[in-house]
């Protein structure tokens, strides 16, 4: 059958593509911006009639009805990272959280660990062969559209069709929808002095040539601002947004000394503006592809010169960076931020960077401090560590003992609580 012919068959309204979601079923959702939202709220507005029903993702941008604590035993979020629309739900308890690593969910997801009956996704329009391009969520997205039951897609011509291992062909759909609204855009985060100050001290350290995982936040976005008189840089990362695309637009980005994929810009999802998604649309300097991809650390360790740039919340005296909770209270997630140091490390020449501004609560409390708060989620452990940031300047922690470790990070501390904290690591038998 021509695939127009079975696109037309595919078609439907929003209200009966939720008739493919069966009671105790999980709806596997992409990342943020690729996360579907007619979809979603024609789940929203009939999840009083289903029962047990989860809607598991990483990263929820938009806080549809269906988060709600009145109807979870209808459809209930299930996080596999916390951000503004989920954060709240988690920290009460009425959300559900799975803990892992961004590179593995493909992995769960095959291995029945995490469930994924249907599949509900933004995609572009299809080409003449039949195919969708998942473009900005592809992440573990793929790995459920070949699990699923039941793939279920809303077309939208201002998705960007993109190249890579993102295609999914209207053979495997099982309904779909089409909807025209611009795709969620995402600015950039504000910069401050603080930001500023370790930006440069991270740039100053990031040789011509290397290949950048940049996380998502101000400090990442700060580092990125000093970047445009680099030269020759590569891009292998999770997340696409418009700082990459702004050293793309400088020039500093070529790829051309890229070890593994030379000449391609490598993500598993994008969340930026719609020139980002202009950008991406048939750009064959651009591939998208599954996080198992992306992510795993020996395959992006085959880059020479890997930089790693993310932020954490908390470290101690021997490195441990916790970055996903505020004590036991859950803020977010570890993501991809172990898999990239992991492959930073792997990296002949390679760098991870783990930044953080040395004090919170407006100055009163140390962000370095002699030992997590308790029940804190350790994200990168000590012996993964490399170098840690502060406005203060820079600690490498590799190779180090750890009075080493303790000396160096108290040096980055704020001035105003270093005394204190070379009496603590005293009394630990740190120093």
């Amino acid at each position: 059958m021509a695939v127009n012919e079975l696109y037309r068959q595919k078609r439907c309204s929003a209200a009966d593509t939720v008739r493919h979601v069966r009671n105790g079923d999980t709806i596997i959702v992409p990342t943020g911006a690729g996360e579907p939202p007619t979809l979603l709220t024609a789940l929203s507005e009939q999840r009083r009639s289903l029962r047990d029903v989860k809607v598991c993702q990483i990263l929820a941008v938009r806080k549809y009805d269906y988060i709600d604590p009145e109807t979870v035993e209808c459809v209930r979020h299930v996080a596999l990272f916390y951000g503004s629309a989920t954060r709240a739900g988690g920290q009460a308890g009425w959300i559900d959280f799975i803990p892992n690593y961004f590179s593995e969910i493909p992995a769960q997801i095959e291995r029945g660990q995490i469930g994924a009956e249907v599949v509900f996704s933004l995609a572009s329009p299809m080409d003449d062969q039949g195919y969708f391009s998942l473009s900005i969520g592809t992440d573990y997205t793929m790995a459920a559209v070949a699990k699923a039951r039941a793939v279920v897609l809303e077309v939208n011509p201002n998705v960007p069709y993109a190249f890579g291992n993102c295609r999914v062909h209207i053979s495997q759909v099982a309904a779909l929808i089409e909807s025209e609204e611009p795709v969620l855009e995402v600015g950039l985060p504000a910069i401050g002095p603080v930001q500023e100050a370790i930006g440069k001290h991270v740039a100053d350290l990031i040789e011509d040539g290397s290949t950048l995982q940049i996380g998502y936040g101000g400090i990442p976005d700060a580092v990125v601002m000093q970047l445009t008189n680099k030269r020759d840089l590569g891009i292998h990362t999770e997340m696409i947004g418009d700082g990459i695309l702004s050293l793309v637009e400088s020039g500093a980005v070529t790829s051309r000394r890229k070890n593994y994929l030379p000449g391609k810009i490598i993500a598993t999802f994008a969340l930026g503006s719609q020139k980002l998604y202009r950008f991406m649309h048939r750009n064959p300097a651009l591939e998208m592809h599954p996080v198992d991809f992306t992510n795993d650390p020996m395959l992006a360790g085959q880059n020479d010169k890997l930089v790693s740039i993310n932020a954490t919340l908390q470290v101690d005296l021997l490195g441990q960076c916790g970055s996903e909770s505020l004590g036991s209270s859950p803020y977010s997630g570890t993501g991809g931020q172990a898999d990239f140091v992991r492959a930073a490390n792997r990296s002949r020449g390679g760098k991870s960077f783990i930044a953080l501004p040395a004090t919170a609560k407006n100055g009163t409390l140390s962000r370095i401090a002699p030992m997590l708060s308790p029940g804190t989620h350790v994200t990168t452990s000590k012996n993964d560590v490399n170098y840690v940031v502060t406005e203060f300047g820079v600690a490498q922690l590799r190779g180090k003992s750890g009075k080493q470790r303790a000396q160096e990070l108290i040096g980055i501390a704020h001035p105003a609580f270093r005394e204190e904290l070379r009496s603590q690591a005293k009394a630990m038998h740190l120093i």
